[in-house]
């Protein structure tokens, strides 16, 4: 290559580099600008949040048993040995609570009653002394011409059995 030509591509570049040195944008202007910003004071700080203060509690029911545990087993030779018995066959009328069903009207004379009486699906049942109702062992005593007399067993809460009377009225409507 002749030396005219490589002093030409030579001065080609010069020429280049000085033109893109004049090209490039001028950083003290940015970095005045950021020192600017850095030196201006930041807003102010919210106050911190002001901690409620709540009030202590005092467990005071320590002698009192657990309510987490199971009660303790009564002895149930010191109960009234009521209890409901596991091996009966569920009759019905058991599967609905005694408020649920409806005395509607009696059939019979004198020891011969028989008691009408609506479940809540609308179905009719015949009831006779000896027959269960509502969710309680409720056992028929007594039928009349106005209600139905029943013994209950319910729970006394100590793991006993009691025994409640409740009847079922007539419904007058």
């Amino acid at each position: 290559m002749s030396k005219p030509v490589i002093l030409l591509r030579a001065g080609a570049v010069m020429l280049v580099v000085g033109v893109l040195a004049g090209c490039a944008p001028s950083r003290a202007e940015l970095e005045a600008y950021v020192a600017d910003v850095k030196a201006r004071p930041g807003p102010p700080l919210e106050p911190l949040p002001v901690m409620q203060q709540f009030e202590t509690f005092e467990y005071s029911a320590n002698t009192e048993r657990d309510p987490f545990t199971a009660p303790k087993q009564v002895d149930q030779t010191s109960t009234n040995g009521l209890r409901p018995d596991p091996d009966r066959r569920k009759e019905y009328l058991e599967t609905f609570p005694l408020d649920g069903l409806t005395m509607v009207g009696s059939l019979g004379v004198g020891n011969e009653m028989v008691a009408l009486v609506v479940d809540p699906e609308n179905v009719v049942h015949r009831v006779t002394p000896g027959n269960f109702l509502g969710q309680n062992e409720g056992r028929v005593t007594a039928i009349s011409e106005s209600k139905i007399s029943l013994i209950e067993l319910v729970p006394d809460g100590a793991g006993a059995w009691l025994e409640r009377q409740a009847d079922l009225a007539l419904d007058d409507q």
